[in-house]
């Protein structure tokens, strides 16, 4: 029997052109930012987001207001889901040394691990108030050691939500908007007359956010390109229909353009994942978007082997991986290119999310091919250096070095070696020519 997609989503085509669509907007959002600076940003947030106020940026005070809104309850668990995210990223820089070595006798090579020296850290909340991401970039950002650390956020519903507040201040936030989509993207990166511009953008975000960093890529470092959420459940028959189709909708439910795949080698589990799904899309209070997702993005894609599960796995290079199966660790030994995996029936994507320690900034759009997602590293740029500390080993680096620019005609970089050979190898190494 072949690979069967008893459920497919919208062609290549559509998405194609709905990308093209999303682009013209935020090209057009980019240069009035640009080139009008405060006043198009004011502009741009009244007609997206409804919001306009004296200051979109936020004094200490109203950033304390707005924590003493939440319950002890609610700032506990704040805490106690920054506390998971820190010990993680903690121990993933720990991982990450400054390296010194003596190469050959007199010649020091060396790296350092130095911070981007500022960030703006974007957190969606426009349809719900994303928590956790201020977690995942800011407080990631601070562990890095990143000297500014710049937060934005939309309202939600008209105003600033006190959660995320909270959350990106607890992180580490030095600067926090509430400013949301292409506007906020566009003037933390260009900058305006009350805004310094930054080195790097990070954080997820909408079709627009996604488009806006891809584009404003080069004039900035970004982290990825993280678009709508994906997520991919690979099952057998040691797992059920209800726990399929639950992670199949708790990720559609986050946009009306998120991928959910089910790859399974049971025909059973495929078709009662189906019905479960419509089951649960009948009670789900975020029905409505989910439905959307899983209509126009869902697949159901039903395997011989696991082999071939695994092949299309690693080709669909899906942000969240799901895995419930008689053999998780052998997909951890063989899977290459995704996001995040979930081992097991007790883990789950909404772990990842919000509180198990992991970051939830992850690569979208098979981009798990070639990176890997957000995490401490990322806010670090490792410099090289060298030292040479006598003269024998200048003369003779110099010596080499000489004849490799020679060999490649260029005689000017050939001098600033041969210059250093003249000058601390006296007559005895030979340069410009073969060694002996």
């Amino acid at each position: 029997m072949a690979i069967r997609h008893l459920k497919r989503g919208k062609s290549e085509a559509d998405r194609s052109d709905e990308d093209g669509r999303v682009r013209k907007v935020v090209e057009e959002a980019l240069r009035r930012v640009e080139e009008e600076g405060d006043a198009a940003v004011r502009q741009l947030s009244a007609e997206f987001d409804k919001y306009a106020p004296d200051s979109f940026r936020l004094t200490q005070g109203q950033i304390d207001a707005l924590i003493a809104t939440l319950t002890p309850q609610e700032l506990a668990d704040i805490r106690f889901a920054q506390d998971q995210v820190r010990t993680f990223a903690r121990a993933q820089r720990a991982s990450m040394t400054d390296i010194e070595v003596e190469t050959l006798p007199g010649v020091i090579l060396g790296h350092r691990n130095i911070p981007v020296q500022s960030v703006g850290c974007y957190i969606p909340g426009g349809a719900f108030p994303m928590v956790a991401s201020a977690h995942m970039s800011v407080l990631t950002a601070s562990v890095a050691g990143v000297p500014r650390i710049v937060a934005a956020t939309p309202p939600f519903r008209g105003q600033p939500n006190a959660a995320v507040i909270a959350a990106m201040h607890l992180g580490g936030a030095h600067e926090i908007h509430v400013l949301g989509g292409i506007q906020a993207v566009a003037a933390m990166a260009l900058g305006t007359e009350t805004i310094p511009p930054v080195d790097m953008l990070v954080g997820p975000g909408n079709a627009y956010v996604a488009e806006a960093k891809r584009q404003l890529y080069g004039r900035v470092g970004i982290d990825l390109f993280a678009g709508p959420t994906e997520t991919m459940v690979i099952a057998d028959d040691t797992v059920d229909a209800e726990l399929c189709a639950t992670d199949l909708l708790g990720q559609a439910e986050h946009g009306f353009n998120s991928p959910a795949v089910l790859l399974t080698t049971s025909a059973r589990l495929a078709e009662g994942t189906m019905g479960e799904v419509s089951r649960l899309l009948d009670i789900l209070p975020t029905a409505r978007t989910a439905r959307k997702s899983w209509e126009d993005y869902g697949q159901v894609i039903l395997c011989d082997t696991h082999e071939e599960m695994l092949a299309i796995a690693n080709d669909m290079a899906s942000e969240h991986v799901q895995v419930m199966t008689d053999r998780d660790d052998w997909y951890l030994d063989n899977m290459h290119s995704y996001g995040a995996l979930f081992l097991g029936p007790r883990t789950h994507v909404a772990n990842g999310d919000k509180v198990i320690g992991t970051n939830h900034t992850l690569p979208t759009r098979r981009a798990g091919r070639y990176t890997g997602g957000l995490w401490v590293g990322k806010f670090l740029k490792t410099h090289s250096y060298q030292r040479i500390e006598t003269d024998a080993a200048a003369a003779e680096i110099g010596a080499y070095c000489s004849r490799l620019c020679l060999l490649e005609g260029f005689v000017g970089h050939a001098e600033q070696a041969n210059v250093r050979v003249r000058r601390y190898g006296g007559q005895d190494v030979a340069y410009g020519a073969a060694a002996e």
